[in-house]
């Protein structure tokens, strides 16, 4: 469990860094410009609750009734992904943000099938979310403008 978590922490990490590295900052919902100005309590705070809602929801009810009457792990991920993407309705402006919420999803979803535990996705989640928006806030990765 503790390699799932090292490992999609740092593979999630690394994507974030790409795409950002790779989407000029037109693109970039401005939802996600001001969070580097909170301060770190404030921002902790935000993504754990954040990552704990939407893995609750989306992996702790939508993906287990999915598989429930589906029985298949990877059609649940994919449906409860796509329902994921919805959600994100400010995304729907800037489509290339969708990219960034897909592929973390999909990960998020495998990551509660292997484990069984919904408190590791929601760590993943957490810990994507609180390290790249720190790579932001001390400026190790830039926005191009």
């Amino acid at each position: 469990m503790i390699g799932i978590i090292v490992f999609s922490t740092i593979g999630l990490l690394l994507f974030g860094v790409i795409l950002s590295l790779y989407i000029p900052a037109k693109y970039i919902d401005d939802t996600n410009k001001s969070y580097p100005d909170s301060s770190i309590p404030t921002l902790l705070l935000f993504m754990f609750v954040g990552a704990l809602f939407e893995e609750m929801l989306f992996r702790g009810i939508v993906q287990n009734v999915l598989y429930l009457f589906i029985e298949s792990n990877w059609i649940a991920i994919l449906t409860t992904t796509l329902l994921f993407i919805g959600f994100h309705i400010q995304y729907f402006k800037k489509p290339i943000m969708l990219i960034n919420i897909t592929i973390p999803s999909l990960v998020f979803g495998w990551i509660y099938t292997e484990t069984n535990n919904l408190a590791v996705p929601v760590l993943v989640h957490f810990l994507m979310n609180v390290g790249i928006t720190l790579l932001f806030k001390y400026n190790i990765i830039r926005l191009e403008r």
